[in-house]
């Protein structure tokens, strides 16, 4: 499937990383050169998942960076449903405004999950706890840049990969050229569609800057890193470089895929991520989150 739109890497978005090692993930705050307009892309609210705690040091990052600079935050973007860490935007949004938006197949992640969290009909799975939902190729606007929603699916069905000038900001899609590409066994992923997902992206030119939305540091061989680019995957990505077919990658990643253990989070994060980074609350209001007993 080739792109919906001309890449234009002569546009080069201001790009600014946060890392929480707690998690792993790694934030961006994307500014246009020529106006004061921001947005942010996979934010991270912070839990002690023992302790039950919730907090909001690394979106309090986010915060202290817009406002002393004296930006205006436009769009707090989601790549997908986390399910390794909990999602800052309502937090931001009821700071600094802006909108937030997912991709539209966040419904299908509702639904899937609305079952095995076992909600009742309040819980809507019409993605409208979210300000808008994009499809592929649509639009929106960051001051003056433009910024292109490509629907990437495989990993989960809602993943979004965001392109804007010579940046892209891919999620779990692909991941630095020596951890290869993010897992598809979750309920709704697809081995074969991340591959066609993954090669997609790499249609983009190769100078295209690459923003991974984690990285773990080859496990801890090197040090994290998370900026990359096109021409780097295609020749070194271990999972996806050119050449490597559909059908060799899908044996790899399922074979893959059924070693690994669920994500420390996936519990906390799917119920939060999927209402738009809002935490549920039981009957009487109170804050409150399930623990589904062999339903992942």
């Amino acid at each position: 499937m080739t792109l919906p739109f001309t890449p234009d890497t002569t546009v080069k978005p201001e790009v600014f990383s946060f890392f929480d090692k707690a998690t792993n993930t790694i934030s961006y705050i994307v500014k246009d050169p020529a106006s004061s307009a921001c947005a942010v892309i996979d934010s991270v609210m912070d839990i002690d998942y023992a302790a039950g705690r919730i907090s909001y040091e690394s979106s309090d990052q986010l915060i202290a960076f817009i406002t002393e600079k004296g930006w205006t935050l436009e769009w707090i973007l989601e790549t997908h449903v986390h399910a390794d860490h909990l999602s800052g935007a309502p937090y931001i949004q009821g700071k600094l405004g802006g909108k937030i938006g997912i991709g539209d197949k966040i419904t299908v992640v509702q639904d899937t999950f609305g079952k095995v969290f076992n909600e009742g009909t309040e819980f809507q799975r019409d993605g409208s706890q979210f300000d808008r939902l994009f499809v592929d190729g649509d639009t929106l606007s960051i001051g003056g840049l433009t910024a292109y929603a490509i629907h990437t699916p495989g990993h989960t069905p809602a993943c979004m990969t965001y392109v804007i000038g010579d940046a892209a900001f891919v999620g779990d899609t692909l991941f630095m050229p020596d951890a290869g590409s993010a897992r598809a066994d979750f309920p709704g992923g697809d081995a074969r569609t991340l591959y066609r997902s993954s090669r997609r992206v790499l249609e983009l030119p190769d100078k295209t800057r690459l923003f991974m939305c984690h990285d773990y540091g080859a496990d801890g061989k090197r040090e994290v890193h998370w900026e990359t680019t096109v021409g780097e995957e295609r020749l070194h990505n271990i999972h996806l470089k050119d050449g490597t077919s559909e059908d060799e990658f899908v044996r790899m990643r399922e074979a893959r895929d059924a070693t690994l253990a669920m994500p420390r989070l996936i519990i906390p994060s799917l119920q939060v991520n999927m209402r738009a980074g809002q935490i549920p609350t039981d009957k009487s209001g109170r804050p409150m989150l399930k623990v589904p007993v062999n339903a992942l």
